[in-house]
């Protein structure tokens, strides 16, 4: 894929005539942009080409803004899956809107785009200080979530009805989908309603984005389990700890997990392919040397391996069937059938992840990213959302977030240090140990 800085221009709803209320404020200086490649070879490549290179348009507040703070109204809905952090962005949004540039009204839209719609009979919440104030001790979202489309039209009407002229969407790659066709209705009806993104995705598997809230607060609770794993398999003779955890298409999460536990001897992932034979070959390796292993598998690994019907939830994700499961009684079975009885424990720990509120550093992410979405927002700012590279907050039109999903480079830094860390040899891991 040639990414043309044109992928990187946003959309808006037109000039900003507005003199923004913030004050004692450094408003952004609107020239600037941060280049998508730090590469410098890449960089005086392009130059000589007389290519214009690939940058974003960095986010937060302007010296002037589209809507009038004084007559707007604004919706916020949270969808997908849960991640820790989701009330610290609705808080962070609506603080923003109501303490920084006096918006009047905000809505909370309940249990996802269901919410937005009429026949669905679920009513907006006017949400006030008194019922976000603390929302960001507990986990979860207050405003419920959903997967699954709903009618662009249907969404449409209501934000009309209330009067919504800027929605907030809190979601991964399914939600941003959503919210551009929610963009492209509003644009057929010739509508002045922006509409803008906060990432949300544990498995940090959104293009363009290179940290999504919710994911340090995972990979801290994944340690806890991986070594719970380490305890219970180095405890027992031929001991076995299994954990399985979330990344339905991008081993982030568990690759993360396994760095910051040295104790894991073997991490599959959905971008590496492996073979039950190897892992038990390795598995076997491991516990000769040490006594114990320590597996960590991502939730969308080895999904060649499972007889699973291609069947797709309401987000239209493919339905992934167990693995850790799987991995425990084949492994299991394969072991007793080599004359060795392993003691496997099994440990996953995905949902009470998904329910945690978020830890120091993900509040502070999730607080800056709800400030930047409404700083976008009132600028006029749509079908974007807001991103994070490279330690700097960016507009990302929501087309290109959507446009690939972010996996694991396995020739990069990070893969290769997994593999000097746990000393797994991929090629062992996909070979037919039985056939050789």
């Amino acid at each position: 894929m040639t990414l043309v800085q044109r992928d990187f221009e946003t959309d808006d709803l037109g000039e900003c005539e507005i003199v923004s209320p913030l004050r004692a404020t450094h408003f952004m200086d609107t020239s600037k942009r941060l280049l998508l490649s730090a590469d410098v070879d890449e960089l005086r490549a392009q130059m000589r080409a007389g290519v214009d290179p690939p940058a974003f348009e960095l986010a937060g507040p302007r010296e002037r803004i589209y809507f009038n703070p004084d007559a707007l109204r604004c919706g916020i809905v949270t969808c997908g899956g849960l991640c820790p952090g989701l009330n610290d962005v609705i808080r962070s949004i609506f603080f923003c809107l109501r303490e920084k540039y006096g918006v009047p009204t905000v809505y909370g839209f309940r249990f996802g785009y269901e919410g937005l719609v009429d026949r669905n009979s679920l009513a907006p919440i006017e949400l006030t200080l008194r019922r976000v104030s603390q929302i960001h001790e507990v986990g979860g979202t207050v405003l419920g979530s959903s997967r699954g489309p709903q009618p662009a039209g249907e969404m449409v009407d209501r934000l009309e009805r209330l009067g919504i002229q800027l929605l907030f969407t809190i979601g991964g790659d399914g939600t941003l989908r959503g919210a551009h066709t929610i963009v492209e209705e509003v644009r057929r009806r010739g509508l002045k309603i922006a509409v803008v993104g906060v990432p949300k995705t544990i498995d940090n598997d959104i293009s363009f984005i290179d940290t999504s809230f919710g994911f340090e607060t995972a990979v801290e609770a994944a340690r806890q389990a991986t070594r719970a794993a380490y305890v219970e398999a180095s405890c027992h003779r031929s001991g076995i700890g299994l954990v399985k955890l979330m990344g339905r298409d991008s081993g982030f999460i568990a690759s993360f997990a396994t760095l910051a536990d040295t104790q894991v001897g073997i991490c599959l992932i959905p971008e590496i392919a492996f073979s039950i034979d190897g892992v038990v070959e390795a598995a076997r390796q491991r516990i000769e040397r040490d006594g114990y292993v320590v597996i960590v598998v991502a939730e969308g690994a080895g999904q060649d391996l499972l007889d699973v019907a291609a069947e797709q939830d309401a987000s239209g994700n493919r339905r992934h069937g167990d693995i850790g499961a799987f991995l425990r009684d084949q492994i299991g079975e394969t072991l007793r059938a080599q004359g060795t009885t392993a003691n496997i424990k099994y440990i996953d720990p995905s949902y009470m992840i998904r329910s945690l509120p978020a830890n120091a550093r993900d509040a502070n992410l999730c607080l800056r990213l709800g400030h930047a979405a409404v700083h976008a927002g009132m600028a006029g700012k749509t079908d974007v959302v807001i991103g994070s590279w490279r330690r700097r907050l960016t507009h990302v039109p929501i087309p290109l977030a959507v446009s690939s999903r972010k996996k694991v480079d396995t020739d990069s830094y990070l893969w290769q240090t997994v593999l000097s860390v746990t000393g797994q040899d991929d090629n062992l891991l996909n070979a037919d140990i039985g056939a050789s």
